[in-house]
C-alpha cells in the first residue's frame, strides 16, 4: 500500500483544522483541567482560576506553537523596547507637574478653604496645640505626612472627623 502524499497547502489546512478542533475541546474543559493544561504548556503553575483567561492563554500558546510565534524581527524589537524601559529611571519631563508630583492628568482643583502651601494651621485639642503645615501634596504633622485633613484629624482624635470642620476651615481662605 502506498501512502497518500499531501501537498503543502493541504497539510497547512489540515493542521489549521486540527488546531481549531483542539481549541474547541479546550472551551469545554473544566477549570481544573485547564490549569493542568496550562502547567504542561507553560511549565509553571497558574495563579488564575478564571476559565476564560486560562482558555485564552492556552489557545494563544497552541496557536503560537503551531504557527511559529513571533518573527525574529518582532522578538528583536520587543527586546529593544524592554531594554529601553529598564534604562529609564525617571519619568519623562512631560509627566512632572509643577508641584513635583507625577502624572499625565491635571491635578484636581485645590479646595478654596485651604490656605496656601507652606501655611501653618493651629488648633487647640485635648489641652494641646496642634500645629500642621500645609504641603502641596498633603499635610505635615509630627514628622508624618497625611493625605487629607480628615485623615489627620482621625489620627489625632481617634474618631472620624471632617478635616475642614476640625480645623475650622468653613469658608474660602483669606490672608
Amino acid at each position: 500500500m502506498e501512502e497518500e502524499k499531501c501537498s503543502p497547502g493541504k497539510e497547512a489546512k489540515r493542521m489549521e483544522e486540527e488546531l481549531a478542533l483542539a481549541i474547541e475541546r479546550l472551551r469545554k474543559q473544566k477549570t481544573k483541567a485547564l490549569q493542568a493544561h496550562y502547567r504542561e504548556l507553560f511549565g509553571e503553575e497558574t495563579r488564575s482560576s478564571n476559565h476564560a483567561h486560562l482558555f485564552r492563554r492556552i489557545a494563544w500558546r497552541l496557536q503560537a506553537n503551531a504557527q511559529g510565534g513571533l518573527s525574529e524581527r518582532a522578538r528583536k524589537r520587543a527586546q529593544e523596547l524592554a531594554e529601553e524601559a529598564a534604562l529609564r529611571l525617571r519619568a519623562p519631563r512631560r509627566f512632572w507637574r509643577q508641584d513635583g508630583s507625577v502624572g499625565l492628568h491635571a491635578s484636581p482643583p485645590r479646595d478654596r478653604r485651604l490656605p496656601p502651601v507652606g501655611s501653618v494651621l493651629q488648633r487647640q485639642y485635648a489641652g494641646q496645640t496642634i500645629v500642621v503645615q500645609v504641603l502641596a501634596t498633603g499635610f505635615a504633622y509630627q514628622n508624618q505626612i497625611y493625605g487629607s485633613l480628615s485623615q489627620l484629624a482621625h489620627a489625632i482624635t481617634g474618631t472620624r472627623w471632617n478635616g475642614y470642620a476640625f480645623f475650622g476651615l468653613r469658608t474660602p481662605w483669606q490672608d
